[in-house]
Order: C-alpha cells, then sequence, then structure tokens
C-alpha cells in the first residue's frame, strides 16, 4: 500500500462511527420484533426529537459543498474507504491491502436482507463496489466506476463470517478488479468492476467544515 492515498472529502465526525452502527443493530432488532411495544414509541419519540434538533444545526441546502457549486451546501464526507463506518445504510467491512491485491472479511447484518436469510443482491453489489473504491483509493489510483458486474453463484447467508478478495489491474487510463466473496473454501458471489483512473490535479476543491459559530 503506498503512504500516498487517495483522499476527497473530509473525514467523518468520531460521533458518526459510534452512531452507525448502533443505528444498524437497533434497525435489525426492530425488523425482529414480534409484536408493537412501548420500547418503540419511546424510540420513535426521541428520534423525532433528535430530528428537530438536528434540523437547526444542519445547512438547508443539501448540496455538498464541492467546487464552485452549493456555498451554503453541506459539508462533503470522504467516500473513499470504510463508508459503512459512518453511514448505517452501506455495509462494514475489514480489508488489508496488499499492492494489486486486498482480503478481508465481512459479515452482513439483517438490515441487508432480501429473500429469508440471504442477502439482498443489490446490496452485494454495493459492497463490491465500496471495497473495490477502498483498494483502488489506498493503492492510490482511483476513479469513477464505468460498469459492474455481479455474478451470483450461491445464496449469501446473513449473519455468518465470509472472507472476500480484490485483485487489480490498472493501464491505459483503465483501472479492473476482479473480487470474490467467500464462505469457507466455497465462492459465493463474484464481481468484476471497471473505472476510469482519475487524475487528482483536476479533482475540484472540497470545502473543508466551518468553524464553530
Amino acid at each position: 500500500m503506498t503512504a500516498d492515498r487517495w483522499t476527497f472529502g473530509v473525514e467523518p465526525l468520531p460521533r458518526a462511527r459510534e452512531i452507525a452502527p448502533l443505528l444498524r443493530r437497533v434497525a435489525g432488532q426492530i425488523l425482529a420484533m414480534e409484536r408493537d411495544d412501548a420500547a418503540l414509541a419511546a424510540l420513535a419519540e426521541d428520534l423525532r426529537t433528535a430530528e428537530r434538533a438536528l434540523a437547526a444545526l444542519v445547512p438547508r441546502d443539501p448540496a455538498p459543498r464541492v467546487g464552485d457549486a452549493a456555498p451554503d451546501g453541506r459539508v462533503y464526507v470522504d467516500h473513499a474507504r470504510d463508508v459503512g463506518a459512518f453511514n448505517p445504510c452501506f455495509p462494514e467491512y475489514s480489508i488489508r491491502v496488499d499492492g494489486d491485491r486486498a482480503q478481508g472479511t465481512v459479515t452482513f447484518p439483517i438490515v441487508f436482507e432480501g429473500p429469508p436469510g440471504v442477502v439482498h443482491g443489490g446490496v452485494l453489489a454495493t459492497f463490491f463496489d465500496c471495497v473495490v473504491q477502498h483498494h483502488n483509493c489506498d493503492v492510490g489510483v482511483a476513479g469513477r466506476t464505468t460498469s459492474l458486474l455481479v455474478e451470483y453463484r450461491r445464496p449469501v447467508p446473513l449473519g455468518v463470517d465470509l472472507g472476500f478478495t480484490v485483485e487489480r489491474a490498472a493501464g491505459a487510463g483503465r483501472i479492473t478488479s476482479r473480487a470474490r466473496l467467500f464462505d469457507g473454501d466455497r465462492v459465493l458471489c463474484e464481481a468484476t468492476v471497471a473505472a476510469v483512473a482519475g487524475d487528482r490535479a483536476r479533482l475540484p476543491p472540497v470545502s473543508p467544515r466551518r468553524p464553530a459559530p
């Protein structure tokens, strides 16, 4: 892994890393509930209270402050790696990068269920796009995804520790990555991801967080 990692955006708030996994776990518990309960009513009221409080703290313009657009918009958080660590809508994983190869582990909780007990296929496509982008950014040459082909070999179970590998090849302004998801020795699904190699010098500026008033 090169020391010159690719980044684009600001670091997520530390509290976001605390809240994201908590929201995923609580959402999974709600999906597993057999019946309504006072605890759910209390949670809904607490969330409404939090929503009102946070609405007064975020910019009214939802567009990110990237380039010349939206000077009054929101801050843009770096999506180069570990998106699931701070955004509960994405899967969380661990990864180890060694040059053009990477490997790691992932466990999909209930919130990513499609068929009974099985991970939704669209979530798997998102997962592959995330880990391939993470790999490219850690190596130092990344860019926009131009195509993503997912081949589903076997159903991917929920709540099971799974392994994955990624291998990449770069040249002529293109990056091609091939990734696999395993349960032990069994290949569950594979992905081929193509991307355009970006030029850092041409990236638009990203506005930092505004100082506290």
